[in-house]
């Protein structure tokens, strides 16, 4: 588990000289709110930002927060990238920007924004905003131009020297022994050589990285002779044999004193095959990291066949185009702006974004179908490091292909709501309904997830008008996942508002109606069971549904792609209040029953649906809700069950979840905390911060309950600060009001006001990754 504090990139090559930089950025990060380091490409601006920011780190609580700005073509994505590099995973109807300097407010961390010279004014006005109402917050940026906002403090950076300094020639020699461990400039005239090829390139560090990394099929003499022969070259723009990168040069961005590093970066295209080169042009498409698979769809066309595309591959790393860390590539953005201008000389800007998209379809396809397998954590990983290319993916399917937008749409959405992408998820989701009509499956699930959404971000009223609008259409369609998926969006709603009753029963009549292996002629192969799901009005009513199922017309059958983690944590708030304190069904004391007990009413069907998972999960919250706790306790160890036996964590999460409060009030403490922490542990494999902060809670009860209360007050306090990461104030749900109260009630007795205090104030303050680590230790501390 990481518990350092922020997060900056790791340097995964050596760092040469710069000592002179590195002591004013220093001394700017101590004395200046914002600090914006700019230089032209190329001249190092990130690699120096990196170095500087981790030597400062120490100096700021709450950390220092790396946020690429390179893969944005525009400010649409600014916010949430900004928020994702702090931790901020909102979960309020607030506007993001509002959101952002509430969470960074009584902060003091250092963020970092890197290469944001085309987003210069969106950057300007944002930070302008940060930094009013974030007296803390101390800003470094990295960019070509300075942005202009208020209090900006300037510092320039130039290439390495390359006269009476040796950091120039020290890094060419560097990265040539990177690139071979037995390569050395001892053979006659090569240190020469080589110093002439750092003073021609300008000591631009980029550019000296790209000329090493040619060495592979030169001398170092035959290097500095071609390298002079293409600066010494006149440049005619008639000339049709001249270089065609000097042809494509565009001053607004090659302005002519970085001609240097244009030139270099063309002699090492020159140097690729002609595959590479297509290669290079056709990667740009790609705004994250990637794999040699993604590579592959994307790039795979024409003369570049997949085995092509590896060969490439391998070759663009050798040049230094391309780099790779062990696991995933990335291009500079720098090398990523001259490939984008070869794309589009080569006419080929759509056909590399419909591939683009195309690929990413398809992995939100693939994650789909993945959830409730045994690589759900994996998919959820993916889904949330690849969120740009999947707006960019989106973006260019509802603009040419929107009935392809709006599957994507659907399927994408769930898990964006879960990685706490909740403005995103509904927004796609209302773009894409609105792009165009659509039908069937495509259709229920934008509205399941714009349901979902909505009830993640407090919006009961449209979340329940969505559940009634895919209830209505799974009743027209007779369509069993579509029933289930409705009746759980249906069903979180009324847990969040107060109807546990109401929920349990339809999710207990869907999940008869829709039982595996049920034969036509039985309850739910026709609209009969319709009839019986009726209201305390006598009025039919469908499964969960509010009444309002017959506002638009619809038609086509929900899809039922799983909404995995919303679900839960929505539901986990609203069962987690379970309102009967120990005195209904389970008495203080009661024996837990083994793990691997099977409850009949809702025993696992190997292979069980996502959308009937999370059926049953409403059931087991709504049992606890109502003070059954003699039938919570056996359904939720039988879907624990279930979701074990396939590799499923979000539900299984929850279940533990449940587990743990149902232990807590049947007055069993220390395996309330147990199943607390097996909580904790899978929602941190998830990242889901929502489902962090309400284990923390539970936790920090079950350990109040066994008299630790300096314990108990910590992890409440690092709970609190889970809270406010999603945006809802520490006891956002009333059901849990009763729990916490008597927490802290608890642990005030056993320590004191003052030592409590003191505690709780301790758990708010750690870095919540650092408090989190602590909290999943087992065992009392006095």
């Amino acid at each position: 588990m990481m518990t350092q504090v922020g997060f900056l990139p790791d340097e995964t090559s050596s760092f040469v000289g710069r000592r002179a930089e590195l002591a004013r950025l220093d001394t700017a990060l101590a004395t200046r709110r914002m600090t914006t380091l700019i230089g032209p490409g190329g001249v190092g601006k990130t690699r120096l930002a990196v170095r500087a920011a981790r030597a400062a780190a120490d100096r700021y609580p709450d950390g220092a927060w790396w946020a690429d700005l390179s893969p944005l073509y525009d400010d649409a994505l600014l916010l949430p990238t900004v928020s994702d590099a702090v931790g901020l995973a909102d979960h309020t109807l607030r506007m993001p920007v509002e959101a952002l300097c509430e969470w960074l407010s009584d902060k003091r961390l250092l963020l970092v924004l890197d290469s944001a010279e085309h987003l210069r004014g969106p950057c300007s006005h944002l930070l302008a905003e940060l930094i009013t109402t974030s007296p803390g917050l101390t800003v470094l940026v990295t960019s070509r131009q300075p942005l202009a906002t208020r209090g900006e403090h300037v510092v320039r950076i130039q290439p390495l020297p390359v006269d009476g300094a040796p950091d120039a020639l020290r890094l060419f020699e560097d990265r040539l022994r990177a690139a071979d461990p037995h390569a050395d400039l001892e053979a006659p005239g090569d240190r020469a050589a080589a110093a002439d090829i750092c003073r021609r390139l300008e000591g631009i560090p980029l550019a000296i990285e790209l000329a090493a990394a040619g060495i592979g099929r030169h001398t170092v003499a035959q290097l500095a002779t071609r390298i002079g022969t293409r600066f010494d070259a006149p440049v005619d723009a008639e000339d049709l044999t001249a270089s065609r990168l000097d042809l494509l040069a565009d001053d607004s961005l090659w302005p002519r004193r970085h001609r240097t590093l244009r030139t270099t970066i063309g002699w090492s295209h020159e140097l690729c095959t002609p595959l590479e080169r297509l290669l290079w042009a056709r990667l740009t498409v790609l705004r994250t990291d990637f794999d040699e698979e993604t590579a592959r769809e994307v790039c795979t066309g024409g003369p570049l066949t997949p085995d092509a595309v590896d060969r490439a591959l391998q070759g663009l790393v050798a040049q230094s185009v391309v780099q790779w860390d062990g696991t995933r590539y990335r291009m500079l953005d720098t090398l990523r702006e001259y490939g984008r201008m070869w794309l589009t000389e080569l006419g080929e800007e759509r056909a590399a974004a419909d591939r683009h998209a195309r690929s990413f379809l398809g992995l939100a396809r693939r994650a789909h179908d993945g959830w409730t397998g045994p690589d759900q954590i994996s998919w959820y990983h993916r889904i949330s490091d690849t969120h740009l290319d999947l707006c960019a993916a989106l973006d260019h399917l509802l603009a040419h292909d929107v009935t392809a937008a709006q599957e994507m749409a659907g399927l994408v959405g769930f898990f964006w709501a879960c990685c706490g992408h909740l403005s995103e998820a509904r927004g796609y989701a209302q773009r894409a309904l609105g792009a165009g009509p659509v039908e069937g499956a495509h259709r229920t699930r934008l509205q399941w997830v714009l349901g979902v959404a909505a009830l993640l971000q407090g919006d009961f009223a449209t979340a329940e008008k969505y559940g009634a609008l895919c209830t209505a259409t799974a009743l027209y369609d007779r369509d069993d996942d579509g029933m289930l998926g409705a009746t759980y969006l249906s069903g979180l709603t009324q847990l969040m508002t107060g109807e546990p009753a109401a929920a349990l029963e339809a999710a207990e009549r869907v999940l008869r109606m829709t039982e595996p292996g049920r034969t036509e002629g039985e309850p739910g192969s026709s609209g009969e069971g319709v009839s019986g799901a009726s209201g305390d009005s006598g009025e039919p009513r469908p499964y969960g549904g509010s009444g309002e199922a017959g506002e638009p017309e619809l038609s086509g059958r929900p899809g039922a792609p799983g909404a995995s983690g919303e679900p839960g944590e929505a539901g986990a708030s609203r069962d987690s209040g379970a309102p009967g304190a120990q005195g209904q069904d389970g008495a203080p004391g009661e024996p837990e029953p083994p793990r691997d007990s099977e409850e009949p009413r809702a025993s696992g069907m190997p292979g069980e649906s996502a959308h009937r998972l999370r059926c049953r999960l409403i059931t087991v919250f709504a049992l606890t809700a109502l003070g059954r706790l003699t039938e919570s306790l056996p359904a939720a160890t039988a879907l624990r069950r279930s979701c074990e036996r396939g590799g499923e964590y979000w539900t299984r999460s929850y279940a533990d979840y449940q587990l743990a409060l149902i232990a807590l009030l049947q007055g069993r403490p220390e395996d309330s905390a147990a199943h607390a922490r097996d909580m904790l542990a899978g929602k941190h494999r998830l990242r889901d911060s929502f489902g962090i902060a309400l284990g923390l809670d539970i936790l920090a009860a079950a350990i109040a309950a066994q008299g630790a209360g300096a314990q108990a007050a910590r992890v409440y306090g690092t709970g609190h600060a889970y809270w406010r990461m999603v945006g809802h104030p520490q006891r956002g749900t009333p059901e849990l009001g009763a729990v916490r109260e008597n927490c802290e009630l608890q642990a005030r007795a056993a320590v004191g006001d003052e030592a409590y205090q003191r505690a709780f104030e301790r758990g708010q303050a750690d870095n919540a990754e650092v408090g989190l680590a602590a909290a999943l230790q087992s065992g009392l501390q006095p």
